[in-house]
């Protein structure tokens, strides 16, 4: 049995997940809407799609069963509450949204509907997120840990808000760091049972002068391109989160990195190396968590698993386990080291099966208030804020 799905917005990122869907067999027709008409025809005739929507009112009163909101990032709370009021299951790109408000309001209509909510974060299935995971228990009582999205403007980002944003688009390009907190805290709180508690953020005024971070321009009233925030974590320990958006670093090798201290061992992060260290030594385990793609044919796993050899040549890294996935994904592209494979799955299998998907709407809470709170410490000069949050989903209390 097979869902119907429309894709709220045709950008740059959506077309990679409407490739996937369009060969799980768990999706039907797939329909597509975008401001700009033209786009959303595109990816129809470019993927073979069912056919485009005119807007996204004709999308919440069709009957398709659900929807993928890839919009722009502070736009996607008011959609995701309306989709789920038209009784639509929802996928959004991150983040969830960008008031404390708006997160109530979707986490309260996924309570009382039971739709299905997900939030698609990539970190959730990052390869150092999946290992720590794995081996949460070697690391004895965690107490510190580090998640950082470090993504310089300079690669890649000016030319997706110029894509988005049009004439004006120096006004959203201001967008503050740690609203855009996901990447990074996802990853830490999708590896550790716990949950961000307070925070404490110092942020650092923009001094390039490009009238990107401009206060005069900025939608956002914001001048800060990288922001620092420090959060206490329930049960003990912390958590520091690095949002970087003017760095000296290869953000196109590894935009998001992680670090985990316990009192037994630790894992650590460059943009190159991966290790676990305990009291006695260091273990590089950078080629088990390096996602990679390539040829089937290629000499170099002639003497691999045919578990490995399926991870090298689909994007993902040894870590990852892809027995679950359809048979259907081999060889399509992937992203983000390995985890578009697994998000397309996790929505498919939770809409199919009526379950709650990883990344759910109390999750999603969790991986995008702190972020929210810190952007506020950030404004008051750093005073240290309560983390509001709502609790476990209804399955496990």
């Amino acid at each position: 049995m097979t869902f119907s799905l429309a894709v709220i917005g045709a950008g740059q990122f959506a077309g990679s997940f409407t490739k996937l869907w369009s060969l799980h067999p768990g999706v039907g027709d797939i329909h597509v809407t975008d401001l700009l008409p033209e786009r959303a025809e595109a990816l129809v005739a470019e993927q073979g799609l069912a056919g485009t929507l005119p807007s996204v009112e004709d999308v919440l009163a069709s009957d398709v069963d659900a929807v993928a909101v890839f919009t722009q990032r502070w736009t996607h709370g008011p959609l995701v509450a309306a989709a789920l009021d038209a009784g639509k299951h929802v996928y959004s790109a991150v983040p969830m949204a960008i008031t404390a408000e708006e997160v109530a309001a979707v986490v309260e209509r996924v309570e009382r509907t039971g739709l299905v909510y997900m939030m698609g974060e990539t970190s959730y299935y990052n390869p150092a997120v999946v290992y720590v995971r794995q081996r949460l228990a070697e690391l004895g009582d965690v107490f510190y840990a580090e998640g950082d999205y470090v993504h310089d403007m300079d690669l890649g980002f000016y030319d997706a808000y110029r894509y988005s944003g049009g004439e004006g688009w120096k006004a959203t390009a201001s967008y503050p760091p740690m609203l855009y907190p996901t990447h990074a805290v996802g990853g830490v709180l999708g590896a550790l049972p716990t949950r961000a508690t307070s925070v404490s953020c110092i942020g650092t005024p923009d001094r390039r002068g490009d009238g990107v971070f401009d206060r005069s321009v900025s939608m956002w009233d914001n001048d800060v391109s990288n922001a620092t925030a420090l959060f206490e974590l329930a049960g003990g320990g912390a958590m520091r989160t690095n949002e970087f958006r003017r760095v000296g670093y290869p953000s196109h090798l590894k935009e998001s990195r992680f670090s985990f201290f316990g009192t037994e061992a630790s894992f650590e992060q460059t943009a190159r190396s991966s290790v676990w260290q305990d009291k006695e030594q260091v273990h590089d385990v950078t080629d088990h968590l390096h996602a990679r793609s390539g040829s089937a044919d290629d000499p170099a796993l002639a003497d691999v698993s045919p578990a490995l050899r399926a991870a090298f040549t689909s994007g993902c890294a040894p870590v990852h386990d892809r027995s679950r996935l359809p048979a259907e994904f081999e060889g399509a592209r992937n992203g983000h080291e390995g985890s578009h494979h697994f998000l397309a799955d996790d929505f498919v299998r939770s809409v199919t099966d009526g379950t709650l998907p990883p990344v759910n709407a109390w999750v999603a809470a969790r991986f995008t208030l702190p972020g929210i709170v810190a952007h506020e410490s950030m404004r008051r000069g750093g005073e240290r804020l309560p983390v509001p949050d709502h609790g476990e989903p209804p399955a496990r209390r």
